[in-house]
């Protein structure tokens, strides 16, 4: 491979490659982090006496600053007007700043302070900063999704586009993997909550040497092919009248729409997936995270698979309301009280694990045929932010029905510890009505692409 980077970057196989796996790794460590604090919850409870509607709240500061400051929007205008280099540096650097401020809320004793925010909202010191940091880091891991994904464009367009997004968006799965099922037995063995934490800002600062590897191999490619600016032409660079150009597409509402449905019912079910385990399937504190687990491992294979089949059959339309029918499935299950065996719950999640690499191995690669490739990072930026109103909205939904509608009784572990238990019935029906809803927005994109002629269903591989 070194010998292959001494040649021709912009052209060089391995040169892809390796952009692609440094860039990916960054994104890896990042995921490890939006996902540590799910698999603690009950912890958080027993530990640090939170209640899950604060920690619905907590988990609802992922969005707060993306969606209602709209920095997500500002996240596309800056990546197609600076470039991928200065904006997935920038990424790095926030998340690391949240990270750090989340460790610190979270490892210090606030001795039950509150603080009422506008006048309007009482809530605990340590679940306010927690969130806060939780907002800081969502800008910065959302900056960096939308960046890879241009990233990804730019080394692999008329090559296997929908393969190295797949491996992209795997290597986060990856991340979330290990926080599932690494993140409370890391924080058992050593008696805190934050302990994953500060594991996790060690990992983002070698993210952070990655990215940097990265931006100098772009570099060199941009010299070799003559670009003095790091992103597009003058005329081609972001304006504003882009953003209107772009949502007059009917074609890119009903992805963006379908990808704030199928993700609302799964991110935000992974933040509750490991108390689900433990108190309807009666899997073990320690190791109930390893079963939600199983989803993102599945993705280090399987979307990768669908992606590659994508770049070769097409058929990235099916693909996505094959996905979407998947998930419904899966969250009817999981509704149905009479279900809780353990073995089931693992068949779903690996179901659940097929339909998270079946939707998103197609519905990223086709957005780069909906949108032209020097608005890519607006539009990206546009998906990022409506997802993410579901993402901070639909945690904070979910924690407020357990609270207000699903408690079956206050029981005692065998520490000694009260916790409450909860009935999951509830929840997993506003999941799968999430699912139905995207398999409409699914059939709604096939049409919309049979009759504007996107190429959705056709290869990505250029064959010329």
């Amino acid at each position: 491979m070194t010998e292959a980077l001494r040649k021709k970057i912009s052209t060089s196989s391995a040169a892809r490659w390796t952009v692609l796996a440094l860039v990916s790794f960054t994104m890896l460590t990042g995921y490890i982090i939006s996902d540590v604090i799910a698999p603690l919850k009950s912890m958080l409870e027993t530990g640090l006496g939170w209640d899950s509607a604060e920690y619905g709240i907590f988990t609802f500061g992922y969005g707060l600053f993306n969606v209602f400051l709209f920095m997500l929007i500002f996240a596309g205008m800056i990546l197609d007007r600076m470039g991928p280099r200065f904006t997935g540096l920038l990424a790095v650097v926030i998340m690391i700043a949240g990270t750090f401020l989340k460790f610190w809320a979270i490892n210090t004793d606030f001795g039950g302070q509150t603080l009422n925010v506008l006048g309007l909202w009482e809530v605990k010191s340590q679940v306010f900063y927690a969130m806060l940091g939780f907002a800081v880091f969502g800008v910065g891991i959302e900056m960096i999704g939308i960046t890879a994904s241009k990233i990804v464009v730019k080394w692999f367009t008329g090559r296997s586009l929908a393969l190295a997004m797949g491996l992209n968006v795997a290597a986060g799965r990856i991340g979330t993997g290990i926080a599932l099922l690494c993140s409370r037995p890391l924080a058992e063995y050593l008696g805190s909550p934050s302990a994953p934490l500060l594991f996790c800002l060690v990992m983002l600062c070698i993210g952070l040497l990655s990215f940097l590897i990265y931006i100098m191999l772009d570099r060199r490619a941009d010299r070799e092919t003559g670009v003095a600016q790091e992103e597009t032409p003058e005329d081609e660079k972001f304006k504003v009248s882009d953003i209107w150009t772009i949502v007059r597409i009917r074609g890119f509402w009903y992805i963006t729409i379908l990808c704030l449905l199928f993700y609302s019912a799964v991110f935000p079910f992974l933040k509750f997936a490991t108390e689900l385990m433990e108190q309807k399937f009666h899997v073990s504190p320690v190791w109930a995270g390893a079963i939600p687990a199983l989803i993102p491992f599945g993705n280090i294979l399987l979307t990768p698979l669908f992606g590659s089949i994508y770049d070769k059959k097409g058929k990235g339309a099916t693909i996505m309301m094959i996905g979407a029918l998947l998930l419904v499935l899966v969250h009817v299950l999981f509704s149905i009280p009479a279900f809780s065996s353990p073995s089931l719950a693992i068949v779903l999640m690996l179901l659940l694990g097929a339909a998270f690499s079946l939707v998103p191995s197609a519905m990223w690669p086709s957005v780069p045929k909906i949108i032209p490739y020097h608005k890519l990072g607006t539009a990206y930026s546009v998906i990022f932010w409506i997802q993410n109103i579901g993402l901070a909205c639909v945690p904070l939904l979910i924690g407020w029905v357990l609270s207000r509608y699903c408690i079956v009784e206050t029981a005692v572990n065998e520490n000694g510890d009260k916790f409450t238990v909860y009935d999951y019935t509830i929840p997993m029906m506003i999941f799968a009505l999430f699912g139905i809803l995207s398999v409409l927005f699914a059939w709604l994109l096939r049409k919309e692409d049979a009759r504007k002629g996107y190429g959705l269903e056709k290869p990505n591989i250029d064959e010329n």
